[in-house]
């Protein structure tokens, strides 16, 4: 009898805190990218083991380098709540116009190449004063923008594909140290200048604090339409750097350059953890996001599935990506 009266006594087991389950789920949420790049990365090297191999790794670098850079221009105007369609097709144009001012003018290519920078660098200025002195809808306004260029760009090439780039020009995407290809450390740059602009720097705090709360950020001082500027400027500048390395990589600048990267340079920040309403966000979720479309698009033409699929996949985690940053900013701001 007292055995069943001390059995009855005996607190149960304390339920798990609700404080320790809010934070594991939070925990799942902000590094929801990471899970599943380390899943589908085991799942297709089970189906195919040609994916762990040094020369398909290599692959996905060199991809993840084109991908990764004009990423990290679509996450800044992201940042300041904002968004800029064009930039996939500012870093096609530009590099028509770099490999242009070489082949029409005669310049060297390093001056070439420097042009078609400056240029793409003038367009996203030129995209940030239209979206904050004219008040312009980013979304309408880069939208017109992508189709302006994607015609500048037809009509520069009259439907042709420029392939006698000189071989300096071509260099930085063909060369390899040690069997290792080059072109990667140029992303590799670019994450880490991104990075430290965005948490060491004023203008990067600034960055955070007019996507956050535009308003509350101008009764603190912050020069919003400086900031978002300043944000489509250097936007402009990394699709021009975009538009070097696609042009060196391919060895060539087609008719449509850049535009198949649209959909693939909007997700891959989004997948990261940038939040499309703005203030949130950082490189290293940028970083995973360009990894984990990488591995999709190579994982599934490893895995012999048909490339129309790739696209409506791609569209499928961006629906994902966008429901979780929902629920991410709704119970963890």
């Amino acid at each position: 009898m007292s055995e069943g009266i001390s059995a009855l006594a005996r607190p149960a087991s304390p339920p798990v805190p609700k404080r320790k389950r809010t934070f594991a789920f939070g925990w799942v949420l902000h590094n929801v990218v990471w899970i599943w790049l380390v899943a589908l990365v085991i799942i297709f090297g089970l189906f195919n083991e040609f994916f762990f191999t040094t020369s398909n790794l290599q692959n996905i670098m060199v991809q993840a380098t084109v991908l990764g850079t004009i990423g990290l221009a679509v996450a800044l105007p992201l940042l300041v709540a904002e968004i800029d369609l064009s930039l996939p097709a500012n870093l096609g144009f530009s590099s028509a116009i770099g490999a242009m001012a070489y082949s029409g003018l005669g310049l060297a290519w390093p001056l070439a190449m420097l042009i078609g920078v400056a240029v793409a660098t003038l367009i996203g200025f030129f995209n940030g004063l239209c979206i904050t002195k004219l008040r312009m809808v980013s979304l309408i306004q880069t939208l017109s923008m992508m189709i302006i260029l994607e015609g500048a760009l037809l009509a520069l090439t009259q439907g042709r594909t420029i392939t006698n780039l000189p071989d300096g020009y071509v260099w930085i995407g063909q060369a390899a140290i040690g069997g290792w290809p080059v072109m990667p450390i140029i992303f590799v740059i670019a994450l880490i200048g991104v990075s430290v602009l965005l948490r060491k720097t004023v203008l990067g705090r600034s960055i955070y604090a007019v996507g956050g709360n535009p308003i509350a950020s101008g009764a603190a001082g912050i020069r919003v339409d400086r900031i978002k500027i300043i944000t489509f400027t250097i936007a402009g500048f990394l699709a021009g750097v975009t538009g070097f390395l696609l042009a060196s990589w391919q060895m060539a600048i087609t008719s449509n350059q850049g535009s198949s990267y649209l959909l693939y340079a909007i997700a891959a920040p989004i997948i990261g953890g940038v939040s499309v309403f703005g203030g949130r966000g950082n490189v290293i979720g940028v970083l995973g996001g360009v990894l984990l479309l990488t591995v999709i698009q190579v994982g599934l033409a490893i895995i012999s599935v048909p490339s129309f699929y790739v696209g409506m996949i791609g569209g499928f985690m961006i629906f994902i990506a966008v429901a979780i940053d929902a629920v991410r900013v709704r119970y963890f701001g």
